[in-house]
């Protein structure tokens, strides 16, 4: 079976028998959507792509996202196919469709697919790449008191099982007067000559401060300059509420990993992320859970070694997955690219602006999200005088607006407008929030 791949030893076994089945519905199930471009010419009408409760107004999409038509019938075009004819649809699709969304997510990020690997979430990706860190005795992660529980518990977690080192700083004093030189030099001065790995959250879920990424990986660069390779610092990015939101090219970016989850801003299916590394970067991790690639498995079964594979395909975890969500994830990052990034990324500062500035003017409340853009993306976080940050979220759920409270051990009200609101929608939050007054 040494000239037999994967494929063709399930199809000639007979286990991919019922293909023909699927004739008369296959050219239904495997027709490509029709391109939204057109239909996404007002915000109106990309609105009209999710099917939201129009009774409310919905400012916590960031946390999981509402999926677009094109999206959706992907979906439910992969899912009938499975249903008709799981294991020949299976063979048939997997990996046209895998190639399919890695070539998106490329093309939307400016990257090539074979610098991606494919998860489930963004927490996946974190403890993929965290977990596999090759790292030589005595260096050290360095990471920040700002990060979310799955970066701090993925580190945690691998110092536990290797008794790698890993160190915390903090990258500001005060969000009042925080500012990009302060965060650049606050990483700067962290960085001790054993610091291998610099791992951080680009956009903080607990404040909504956004660090200046491109400056920060700028400086990394200019300390590698004069540094072995074997110790220059590798710099990791939770990406998750910056893809989607920011409008960047990652090769331009500057950091070597970026991970996210693609089921939030991207408005991917729910249950998918990406890890993305730079060529040179990816050797420095190694994978923990077999991979199901094509290429791996028929090496395996001819008794060859796929050492040669690019590391992104290792480290996309094998196993049977919700193979209908996966292979529908290329319609997110199109339905981004018929919108214009750019355009994306005006209309989320747009509505922050408009709700900060309305927040900032209310003596009863104080802002914590920088006003700057600069500082900051499409996550808004306040309080209100006199009310825990809980109160005020059900207060709001009550008149139809949907937030969140930061899951932190410092709580505030946090709300997020998207692509999805309006105008008239953040007003309506405004006057809401003007109201709330402790009892």
């Amino acid at each position: 079976m040494t000239n037999l791949g994967r494929r063709d030893f399930l199809v000639r076994t007979g286990l991919a028998l019922g293909a023909a089945l699927l004739a008369d519905a296959r050219p239904c199930a495997l027709a490509n959507p029709s391109s939204p471009q057109g239909k996404l010419e007002s915000w109106e009408s990309i609105r009209a792509q999710f099917p939201l409760s129009p009774q409310l107004i919905h400012l916590a999409a960031f946390f999981l996202a509402s999926h677009p038509t094109p999206v959706r019938d992907a979906i439910e075009r992969h899912r009938a196919g499975l249903d008709a004819d799981p294991i020949g649809y299976w063979v048939d699709q997997e990996e046209k469709q895998e190639a399919r969304v890695l070539q998106a997510a490329a093309d939307y990020l400016g990257g090539n697919p074979t610098d991606i690997a494919l998860t489930d979430s963004t927490t996946m990706g974190l403890g993929l790449l965290y977990g596999g860190l090759q790292l030589r005795a005595g260096q050290e992660i360095l990471t920040t008191t700002h990060d979310h529980y799955s970066t701090e518990t993925a580190l945690r977690l691998r110092a536990e099982r290797t008794g790698a080192i890993v160190r915390q700083i903090p990258l500001y004093r005060s969000l009042k007067t925080v500012s990009r030189d302060e965060i650049v030099g606050s990483l700067v001065k962290g960085i001790s000559p054993t610091t291998r790995v610099a791992a951080v959250t680009w956009v903080h879920s607990s404040t909504g401060l956004k660090l200046p990424i491109h400056d920060m990986a700028r400086a990394i660069q200019s300390i590698n300059r004069s540094r072995d390779e074997r110790d220059q610092i590798i710099f990791c990015v939770d990406g998750v509420h910056a893809l989607g939101v920011e409008d960047f090219n990652i090769r331009e970016l500057g950091c070597d990993f970026l991970v996210a989850g693609t089921h939030k801003w991207m408005f991917g299916p729910r249950g998918t992320g990406l890890v993305w590394g730079h060529p040179k970067a990816w050797p420095i991790t190694r994978a923990t859970i077999p991979t199901f690639s094509s290429q791996a498995y028929d090496l395996w079964m001819e008794n060859k070694s796929s050492k040669d594979l690019p590391q992104s395909v290792h480290m996309t975890p094998g196993g049977f997955h919700s193979f209908e969500h996966r292979w529908a994830l290329d319609e997110a990052f199109l339905f981004h690219q018929a919108i214009g990034k750019a355009k994306v990324t005006q209309r989320i500062y747009e509505l922050n602006q408009q709700l900060k500035q309305g927040l900032a003017a209310m003596p009863h409340v104080t802002l914590h999200t920088p006003m700057s853009q600069d500082l900051s993306a499409g996550i808004v976080c306040f309080e209100v005088a006199g009310l825990p940050p809980r109160q005020v979220v059900e207060k709001l759920r009550d008149r139809g607006i949907v937030g969140s409270v930061t899951p932190y051990a410092t709580k505030y009200v946090r709300l997020a407008p998207s692509l999805i609101n309006s105008t008239d929608e953040i007003e309506k939050t405004l006057e809401e929030v003007r109201k709330l007054r402790a009892s």
